[in-house]
Parts: C-alpha cells; structure tokens; sequence
C-alpha cells in the first residue's frame, strides 16, 4: 500500500475508452459523483488519523464534510468515532465514492464489493500496478474493464486523490492540508504528478490563492487529466485552471477538453514538462527532425487559448491574475511608475510579452508637464515621487490612462510600480484609495500593482479586484496572458475541434516518387510546379522543348529521397544537349549511389526564380496526429530552427499567425529592395496542406516540401519539390506519454 510516482513513460496497454463522455452520458454524471460526492467510503479505514486509510476521514471530520462518511474495516466497530461496516455492500444506501486504501492484491474484490453497493467511482490510493512491472500493468488492465463494464469511473491507481474545497472534501492522504485551512475560491488544480500536486496545493495556500478543486489522476487508468479539464469547464465555481503535464495518451480527447474551457471562458494554465525531441527517425523528412514532442504541445495550447507556463513560479503567477482580473478588450497597456529604470525594464518585457505600449496623447502628455515638467510623459509613464507628495496626482494620471478622450489614452490595461511607497503609513492610504477608485470607475479593466507593500494593503486591493504582483517583469508577463485569454476568447473554435470530411484522395502505403507526391498535393489544392516525367535521355530533351528553357532535370526515384546527396539534380540547363547530357549522368551517379534503388527517370520542370524560398510540412504524431510546419527554407532551416507548428487542419487565418510568428517574418514583406510577398497565397497553400493531412492522416506519416517558393505579391506561390511519406515509423516516439514500457 502507498503510493509511488509514476515515470513518464509508463501506459497502460490495450486500453480503450469505451465509456468516454462523449458516447455514455452515465460517465460525466458519475464524475460529478466524484468530484461533488454526497456520501464517502473509506475501504481499508484506519483509527489512526496519520495512516493512509486515516487521513481522509480525519480532515473530512476535522473540517466538516457535511454528507456521509462510511469506514470501511471488517476488524472495527468503530474508527475515528463514526460505524464501521466490514464491507461496502453491508454499509447500506447509496455511496458515490469509496476511497480505496488496501493492498494492489485487494483491489478486485474491492471493486467487486463497490459493484454489488452500486459505488459510482472509486479514488484507488493503492499503488503496485502499471507504474512497476507488467504483472501490475496487467492487472491494473483487468480491474479497468471490470469497472467500465460496470459503470465505475475510477481515480488511480497510484494517485494521491483529490479534494473539493467548496464541499470539504478530501479524497487524498496527503499531509499537505494539516498545515492549515485554504482559501476557497476560483482556480482549480490538476496534475498528472501526486508530489507536484501536493506542492502546488501547498503553494496554493501560502500565496492565500482560492482554491475550488484539486485532483491528481496517477496511473490515469480511467480518469484522465482530459477528463478532469472537461468536468472543469462546466464548473460554475471555478474560473482558472492550473495543470501539471507529463503527457497525453488521447490526443482527441485533449483537444476537446481544452476547446470545452475556452468556449466556456475559463482561463487554462498549464505547466508541460519533458521537453524532448522526436528525434530524427524518419531520416525521409526535415519535418520529423524538426517536430518534437514540445512543438507539438506548443502548437496544442497555442490553439486552443492555453497559456503554458515556463515555471512553476509563472504558473502561479498568471493563474493568480487571471482568477482577479477581467479580460482586457486588448493589449493597449499603460505603464505608470515612480521610477524611470524600473519603467524601461517593463517596457523591455512588455515587448517580450507582445504588449501594446502605445504613446500617450500628446495633449495628456502636455497636461502632465504642466503638472510636473520633469515627469516622463510618454509609456511608461514617470510620474517620479512626486506621488507621494502632490495630492490627486496619481488619481488624475490614472483616470487619463484609463479613460478616453482627447487627454485620455484609454489604455485596457495598467499597471503601477509604487515602489517601495506602500511600505510607509503617511501617504500609503492615499495611494491605496487612489487605485481603487481608479479601479472602481474602470472594473473591466484590469489594474496591477506591482512592487512592495503591507500584508493589510495585499488584502484590500485583492478585495476590490486589484492584483498584486511584487516582480515588475512577471507583472508584465502576467498582463501578456491575460491579452493571450482575451485573444483566443474571441477566435472562433480551431478545426481540429470539429470533425473533418475525409478527403476523396486516397494514400497507398507506398513509396512516393517525387513526381506522384506533387501530383497528390496538386489534386488537393496545393499549388505545385508544372513537371514533366522523362524516361529516356531524348524524352527529357523534348518535355525540356515544351516546357521551355531554362528549366532543372531531377533524379525519380521512390528509393532515393536526398536527390542532391547522389548527385541527382541540375539547374537552369538551357538547351537540350545539356538536358541529355544531365539525364545520363544522373542514373550514372544514381546506380553508382544506389545500385538497387529503383529508378523512373528524370523529372523535368521550368526554372523558376525569384521569389522567397520556405519550407512546408506535415509530420504525423502518434497521440495528435498530423502537425503541419512551416518556416522559412534553405538549407539553415535545421540550423536556425525558425519554424512555428500548428495541428491540422487548421483555416487561412491560422496559418497567417504562423507566417506571422516567425523570428525572420519581415523577409516576406521585401528587405533590400525585394519585392513584398505574396503571404495571402501562402497563408491559403499552407491551410490546404493541412486539410490534405487532416483527411489523410490515416495513411500519412509526413510531407516536406522543400523548397516551397513564394513569388511576389499577387503571383501566388508554388512548390518546387516535395517528398510524402506513408509508411509507418518504425522508431518509437517519445510523444507517446506516459507510454507503455
């Protein structure tokens, strides 16, 4: 008995979801009987409060649970002064949940007990299951389809259980909440780690953050950290939801959960750990070398409005401000300061955080110098010390930054560094008021002070609405994602969120030739170079003709991708001897390379130029299915690695906010003289590339297109070369999470 922390990487295998609550409706009603029980066993309960099987009953008594609690121990009468019974079935009446804290071996007949007492889920403590060995694993299986069939969700195994604060609920053995009573409130907290659970609970409390659940999901045999989010979103009492990942073993279901919180306007924090790579095991595809486990996830949250957290310190912080604060109309921030150095440091991590800190007006400006002809008028605003010592000084200049008009910014957020004013006694009440009536006149806006200040002044401003955060830069990165919220509130929801109408295309598993691959992409909508395939030296010589110089001849072979490693490519031939000439001495060097490969000619297409080379991809993951790429191409796209992913499909306007996001963006709008790009035309060929994986995601394992040239504005754009690949890895991935051993 006990519990023990499960490695990322361990899955239980064979499993299905079979009781899923998009096909059973019993399965969302029985996690409100989990999360919201109104009768709780205990299976295995012990007199002594600082045992596994004593922990939950002495805090429920200890704090008040209000509905029935049942010990579960046939060798008491009694434990901890309520009746005991010997078994579940011998308790009587209904029973939501039974907390089961007995031995791995135990944990089928306590669940044969919990079917014949009509339990409606199980919190399983017990640990000695899949996180060991494949004896566990394989038992840990049986018990999940006994319960399934029955109609039982179930908690665990291996997990420290959870707690509902609103209802007094401690389904958890750990200690973490003898140190002391938390706030109830808002922000509920999941994690797939009981340790991290545990610490984040603790955390919690010591910041006096207002807590409305907190659930940790262990082995997550049933109950998974998707399930949890999804019973979120439809919480009434909690707003914000912190998360701790290891991984996902249902990607769909994921993305359903978090698409369920943003349309339901809860602000999702979630903190991913185990940033690795994919690696590169397909070696056919640039795109498989460049997707890892923590693009994906990026790419994940950054649809689906989850904001995720770098550090645990971030995490508390950003959840802290989204469960005070409204969400902003946009980022137009405003900065006010009683120091010029502090405000340059906001400001430089303003721009790292993408918010907007726009001028002031210059007539709000000119108002301020009259007042004070030494203050920094623009953003930030320096309104030096002279805030303690002229009154109304700060109401007037908060009430310009705040409002509209001609001496107004009507910035949608601000915030304020006091420094260390609300310290003293003399003028740190006048302060205080000044920011709350400021707040009062503007309560959709959000206000943030950060710096240091009494404990008493903490409460009042958390009473009135207005977030105190003491770092200047995590106050700015905080006010970031309160603007990343109100964005993704207002985007429609992403694709992948809906289902796809398969495509008329159908992939073969098989080897693709360049040839066929751009072939495939062209029947799906994306625009591709106009080739022609030649078998002999004199049929290259005559599609060369027709096409017209100057024009490149390429190796075809669905057995050679690199066609440039073996010498297969030439460029910019202008007439037909040296086409010839280039269509003999590449399956020269091609069976020379590769004596077995198999080898269709060569493919001959226009030589086209200018433009801006990028590269486009599609790299199939095994939990979320097909990612789609894109970067700007050459040879240092590895390199640089300045690319951005987003799981497909995705529509045009997504695909522009990944142009959009690139480090080297402003190569497509013309430097030095160069044309601006044609990014609507790339925007739209990326969006189709997406719908061709998404359809075909059965059959495909990635797509490079490289190099995918995009020509000036209002020429289109087109793809020079392309590589599609339908065969299975072979290589396991590490974004299997949480995997089988």
């Amino acid at each position: 008995m006990g519990q023990t922390e499960m490695p990322v990487g361990l899955l239980l295998q064979g499993r299905t979801d079979e009781r899923s609550p998009e096909t059973n409706g019993d399965a969302l009603r029985h996690l409100d009987a989990l999360f919201h029980p109104r009768s709780i066993a205990v299976v295995g309960a012990s007199d002594d409060p600082n045992r596994i099987g004593g922990v939950p009953l002495s805090l429920m008594i200890e704090r008040g649970y209000s509905g029935r609690l049942i010990p579960v121990n046939p060798k008491y009468e009694r434990v901890q002064g309520l009746p005991a019974f010997p078994s579940l079935a011998a308790a009587g009446g209904p029973i939501d949940i039974a907390i089961v804290a007995v031995p791995a071996a135990a944990l089928a007949a306590t669940l044969e007990d919990a079917i014949a007492a009509g339990v409606k889920a199980l919190v399983v403590f017990s640990s000695g299951f899949a996180e060991v060995d494949a004896a566990g694993r394989d038992m840990q299986q049986q018990v999940t389809r006994r319960a399934r069939e029955a109609g039982i969700r179930l908690l665990g195994p291996n997990c420290l259980g959870m707690m509902s604060f609103r209802h007094n609920v401690f389904a958890t053995f750990s200690p973490a909440p003898r140190a002391g009573a938390n706030k109830v409130g808002n922000i509920a907290i999941v994690s797939q780690s009981g340790a991290f659970g545990a610490f984040a609970f603790s955390l919690a409390r010591s910041r006096d953050l207002g807590m409305s659940y907190w659930m940790t999901t262990g082995n997550e045999s049933d109950v998974e950290f998707a399930d949890c989010v999804q019973w979120l979103a439809a919480d009434r009492d909690t707003q914000v939801i912190l998360g701790y990942m290891e991984g996902c073993r249902d990607g769909d279901k994921l993305k359903r959960a978090l698409e369920a919180a943003r349309a339901a306007g809860k602000r999702v924090v979630i903190t991913k750990v185990g940033r690795t790579e994919l690696g590169s095991a397909a070696a056919a595809s640039h795109t498989a070398a460049l997707t890892g486990e923590d693009a994906v996830y990026d790419a994940l949250f950054r649809q689906y409005g989850v904001w995720r957290a770098n550090t645990v310190e971030e995490l508390f912080t950003v959840g802290y401000a989204a469960s005070v604060c409204p969400l902003p109309a946009s980022s137009r921030t405003g900065v006010l300061t009683v120091s010029g150095g502090v405000g340059v440091l906001m400001a430089d991590e303003a721009s790292t955080a993408g918010l907007d800190l726009a001028e002031m007006p210059l007539a709000a400006q000119a108002a301020l110098l009259r007042e004070i002809p030494f203050a920094g008028p623009r953003n930030p605003v320096d309104i030096t010390g002279q805030t303690v010592t002229v009154p109304g000084l700060l109401e007037r200049t908060l009430a310009s930054m705040l409002g509209h008009g001609d001496e107004q910014a009507g910035y949608d957020m601000v915030v304020f560094f006091p420094a260390a004013a609300l310290l003293g006694a003399s003028v740190a009440q006048r302060i205080v008021d000044d920011l709350i009536a400021a707040h009062t006149r503007h309560p959709d806006k959000p206000l943030v002070v950060t710096g240091l200040m009494q404990p008493a002044y903490r409460e009042v401003f958390r009473k009135a609405g207005v977030a105190v955060i003491d770092d200047p830069s995590a106050a700015m990165r905080a006010l970031g994602a309160l603007a990343f919220f109100a964005d993704a509130a207002k985007r429609p929801p992403p694709l992948g969120a809906t289902a796809v109408v398969p495509s008329a295309i159908s992939l073969a598993g098989k080897s693709y030739t360049e040839h066929e691959a751009l072939q495939q992409l062209a029947a799906a909508g994306v625009p591709v170079v106009q080739s022609r395939l030649a078998a002999t030296a004199a049929e290259a010589a005559q599609a060369a003709q027709r096409i017209g110089f100057p024009v490149v001849v390429k190796l075809c072979s669905p057995d050679i991708t690199h066609k440039s490693e073996v010498g297969g490519v030439r460029l910019n031939l202008q007439d037909a001897g040296a086409v010839e000439a280039a269509f003999n001495d590449i399956l020269t060097k091609a069976r020379q390379a590769a004596p077995h490969a198999r080898i269709d000619g060569v493919l001959v297409a226009p030589m086209v130029k200018g433009g801006v080379e990028c590269i486009l991809g599609v790299h199939t993951d095994p939990v979320f299915g097909p990612v789609v790429m894109f970067g700007l191409g050459g040879i240092l796209v590895e390199a640089m690695r300045d690319v951005t992913f987003r799981l497909a499909p995705i529509d045009a306007a997504e695909a522009r906010s990944m142009i959009d996001s690139i480090r080297a963006r402003r190569v497509l709008d013309g430097m030095r003289g160069a044309p601006p790009s044609d990014v609507d035309a790339l925007a739209e060929s990326i969006a189709r590339l997406s719908h061709f994986a998404a359809s075909n995601k059965a059959g495909l394992q990635s797509v490079d297109i490289n190099p995918f040239l995009v020509l000036p504005y209002g020429q289109g754009a087109i793809a020079l070369d392309a590589v599609l690949v339908t065969e299975p890895a072979h290589t396991p991935s590490t974004s299997t999470p949480r995997g089988t051993p």
